[in-house]
């Protein structure tokens, strides 16, 4: 891809077509992966083979539904989607480490019926979506846009795989076989006012999960902790933005470390983003991985922005994630222990 025409990257740029070659072509990608999450623990992925039409089809929809009356909006909250915890939230009711977001978004997963049995049983983050009805074509390119993020989430995984020495199909095969996938439209709206520089679209955060794979559009506004300090990812034409999640790194034992970033919308205009969160099985008990990571490699607790210990978690990937999103939502915590 010629970068020329695009904003110049600040982070390491990795294209993912020959992930699924030969055993050379495979190591190629995956070198790239392990430098890139050695180092800032973010990368953008090229030719990753997901249909750039999908892509605009689901950005006409978001801006559709973001330009829509709060009234409107509002049919799609949160709070009728029960434990399976989808739809919509209006500005400022995310927290980030307690503090207010300055975004609304859309909230989706896998799509189930109530005749799933997890749906079923109330497994907490199983169930249907909430698809706004003025809008007839969401439900199928959210959910067509779901399955191409899957796919890519698997292949990525399959070079992190490799990056650690494991067979490409691990984590497929151990962690990931249903994986619990989670996906977000965001929108940013201009910040005014005179203390717009102190209001942050999301503040300084890891990830929870594993892998994040972001859309974004041109505005800009990602910023990742380097080891030199805030660095911009702007955005960069045909790419997405990937990053690795605090279970990540507890299962490396912290030889790939999920790093911090954060989000600010410095324009006069609205942003969009797409974050999809590929992550364990809802049920897979998350341990370390079967990797040799030398003395020194392994993070201590103080190093972390905000002095959490994610390496002292032991139990399954659901239990985990319920905990997480309760944090953040924490007056809905009451759909999930009903």
């Amino acid at each position: 891809m010629d970068f020329a025409s695009t904003s110049a990257p600040n982070l390491p740029v990795v294209d993912i077509a020959g992930i699924n070659g030969t055993v050379e072509e495979s190591q190629l990608v995956a070198t790239d992966i392990r430098n890139a999450c050695l180092t800032n623990g973010f990368f953008y992925v090229i030719n990753h083979g997901v249909d750039q039409d999908l892509q605009d089809r689901l950005e006409l929809i978001s801006q559709r539904f973001f330009s829509l009356p709060i009234e409107a909006k509002m049919l799609l909250r949160m709070e009728l989607g029960g434990k399976a915890w989808r739809g919509y939230f209006p500005l400022g009711d995310e927290l980030t480490s307690g503090k207010p977001d300055q975004k609304e978004g859309l909230y989706f997963g896998e799509e189930l019926g109530k005749e799933d049995l997890r749906v079923r049983k109330g497994v907490p983050l199983h169930g249907p979506n909430l698809f706004d009805p003025s809008i007839p074509e969401m439900r199928e390119v959210v959910l067509d846009y779901m399955a191409a993020m899957k796919r890519l989430g698997h292949l990525i995984m399959g070079g992190l795989a490799v990056s650690l020495g494991l067979e490409r199909q691990f984590f497929r095969h151990h962690l990931m076989t249903d994986p619990l996938t989670l996906f977000r439209i965001f929108h940013y709206p201009p910040v005014e006012g005179s203390g717009k520089s102190e209001l942050w679209g999301v503040g300084e955060h890891t990830d929870y999960g594993v892998l994040t794979i972001l859309k974004q559009d041109d505005t800009g506004g990602l910023q990742v902790k380097g080891p030199g300090g805030w660095i911009d990812a702007p955005p960069v034409e045909g790419s997405f933005v990937c990053n690795i999640g605090d279970m990540l790194d507890r299962m490396t034992h912290g030889l790939y470390k999920s790093t911090p970033h954060r989000v600010k919308n410095r324009s006069n205009t609205s942003r969009y983003s797409y974050p999809f969160f590929f992550d364990p099985d809802f049920n897979a008990v998350v341990k370390p991985l079967p990797i040799w990571v030398a003395e020194g490699q392994q993070r201590a607790k103080e190093e972390r922005w905000d002095m959490l210990d994610i390496h002292a978690f032991e139990g399954t990937y659901g239990q985990y994630i319920v905990e997480k999103v309760g944090k953040v939502f924490p007056d809905l915590i009451g759909k999930i222990n009903d």
